[in-house]
């Protein structure tokens, strides 16, 4: 048999992109989609491309079953000797025996078969490796190797029971007559059925007096689970031999069947064809489990940003309402505005320079802050306050949120205390871009009466004044400062505006007010972009990246043309 040059290039695609398959969401379908993606990656390696590669390779015969089936008591008697452990030394970490002929050693002593376990001789090489045993009365071409038990008591040896398995041409699977109708044995035997394994069970340990009856009843359940092709051989219950051997008349009609197939070419090569179609034709279901499963991780990704992009629009618009409303002009920004335009300083200041610098001398000397500098610090507060607040509320909206949503939980983790509220560094941060967008006002301002003498010299007089006008008026209402008044608190005081439209003109007022508070507005987006980051980034972290799924489905459609073209 020749292999086309394309097929085990395709295959080997469509493992890489497996073995790469975006899992890491915590979703319903997560871990059995990383198990199925596991088991194809590893019957690739350990199956598929080395059986592909080299067609004419000995028939590799896994013994498998249940725990205490008499697995390593049939191989011995296969072989007529002790080669591997059976008894109380089952449930235990061991590594596997594989036995074959001296002129097949050569096809499993490097990494053809098995790539991921190490090759031992003389004597057991532990997990994570295979004891390899050389006889002259192996025939060429047979291999056997007896498995843990795909019950074992130890994870590991149910893993490998596993991956040998898929890494099997042909299964010979022993239960027994107490044990056949289990759920375990018939687990197994359905995954050789959707697999196409080639298959012949042993029925273990079976009355002489019923043997008829339990083997119809075993061959009728295998019918009907689309199993009738298996070769169903019967082990009548009895003593051993001295040498721990089943006796002879036993185990010559499975061993006369297996040294056929040795002896037979066409026998083995149309077992292996079997086994080989049958794993590649599975390859599409067992591929599109995964591909659904990296569907639900972007799903579940979509959902998560979604829920962090909700929390923090909603943010957005509070800080929105917050500034627009004058809800921030109460409190403590009410008195400093009071304080400096009800006693009418900010008025002398632009009337009177001379009493502006006294104003400031005699601050400057009592260590009284000046009225506007008090009024700036009480709206850095008042700001800094709101965008602190909103940037909490955003943070335990999306916790929330997090906690009914596939992957939200474990992405959450031991940070979900710390992530329900404002990042630590949030209000030294959203202090600064308050503080900065002071400034940002006040340059508008002297940017707007730097061409004119008039402007020149009310600005040199109230910088800081006009400025904090233009401030008062970002907060005050949504249409900017025309209109004649600024409303404050509700209307407990108001303040003309004829000397700054005198001064700049209705529209340019209306424009200072309108790139103030854009500029306001693009600080706070920018911290609150920065707070949902803390929750977008473990999303992207753990979610698949696009078109995951596309790549998939076209390394699968790849390897069906590869087929095709065989």
């Amino acid at each position: 048999m020749i292999t086309p040059p394309r097929l085990p290039e395709a295959l080997t695609a469509l493992r890489d992109r497996l073995a790469e398959a975006p899992l890491r969401l915590a979703t319903p379908g997560r871990d059995d989609a990383v198990r199925a993606a596991r088991g194809i990656v590893d019957q690739v390696d350990d199956y598929l491309l080395p059986r592909l590669l080299d067609l004419d390779a000995p028939l590799l015969t896994v013994v498998g079953g249940s725990t205490g089936a008499g697995k390593s008591t049939l191989v011995n008697s296969l072989i007529g000797a002790p080669v591997t452990t059976a008894g109380v030394l089952r449930p235990t970490t061991r590594a596997p025996v594989l036995v074959c002929s001296r002129p097949d050693v050569a096809s499993f002593s490097g990494d053809r078969v098995l790539p991921g376990l190490a090759r031992v001789t003389g004597g057991d090489g532990g997990p994570g490796s295979v004891r390899l045993v050389p006889r002259d009365d192996v025939p060429p071409g047979l291999a056997l190797l007896d498995a843990p038990d795909v019950d074992s008591v130890v994870a590991s040896n149910r893993d490998l029971a596993a991956q040998l398995l898929a890494a099997a041409d042909l299964w010979v699977f022993v239960t027994t007559a107490a044990r056949y109708a289990d759920a375990v044995p018939w687990d197994v035997l359905r995954t050789a059925q959707e697999r196409g394994t080639a298959l012949a069970v042993v029925l273990d340990r079976v009355p002489p007096e019923a043997a008829d009856e339990i083997a119809a009843d075993l061959r009728g359940m295998l019918e009907r689970a689309g199993l009738a092709a298996a070769r169903l051989f019967v082990v009548a219950e009895g003593p051993l031999t001295p040498e721990g051997l089943l006796p002879e008349e036993q185990v010559a009609p499975l061993r006369t069947w297996l040294h056929a197939l040795a002896a037979d070419q066409e026998e083995r090569a149309a077992v292996v064809r079997q086994t080989l179609v049958g794993a590649l034709d599975s390859l599409e279901q067992r591929t599109g489990a995964v591909v659904t499963a990296v569907e639900e991780q972007a799903a579940a990704a979509g959902a998560l940003h979604a829920a962090a992009a909700a929390a923090y629009e909603a943010a957005r618009d509070g800080v929105d309402e917050g500034v627009r409303s004058g809800s921030l002009l109460r409190g403590e920004v009410l008195a400093r505005w009071q304080e400096f335009v009800g006693t009418g300083e900010w008025m002398r200041t632009l009337q009177d320079r001379v009493g502006q610098l006294r104003d400031r001398v005699t601050a400057a000397l009592t260590g009284r802050p000046a009225p506007e500098q008090g009024l700036a610090g009480a709206l850095e507060d008042s700001v800094e306050g709101l965008l602190r607040a909103e940037a909490d509320r955003a943070a335990e909206r999306t916790v929330t949120a997090w906690r009914g949503l596939p992957g939200g939980p474990a992405l959450l983790g031991d940070d979900e205390r710390e992530l329900a509220r404002a990042s630590a560094d949030f209000p030294e941060a959203a202090g600064a871009q308050v503080r900065d967008w002071q400034g940002t006002v006040l340059d508008l301002v002297r940017e707007q009466g730097a061409d004119k003498r008039t402007r020149a010299r009310l600005l040199s007089w109230g910088v800081n004044g006009a400025g904090a006008v233009v401030m008062v008026g970002v907060f005050a209402q949504t249409g900017g400062l025309t209109g004649g008044e600024v409303a404050v608190a509700g209307g407990t005081t108001a303040v003309g505006q004829r000397v700054l439209e005198a001064a700049f003109g209705d529209a340019a007022v209306r424009s200072l007010a309108e790139r103030a508070r854009e500029d306001l507005r693009e600080r706070s987006d920018a911290l609150l972009r920065y707070e949902q980051d803390r929750f977008d980034d473990r999303i992207d972290d753990a979610g698949p990246a696009a078109g995951a799924d596309a790549e998939l489905r076209d390394a699968l459609a790849a390897l069906a043309d590869a087929r095709r073209a065989a």
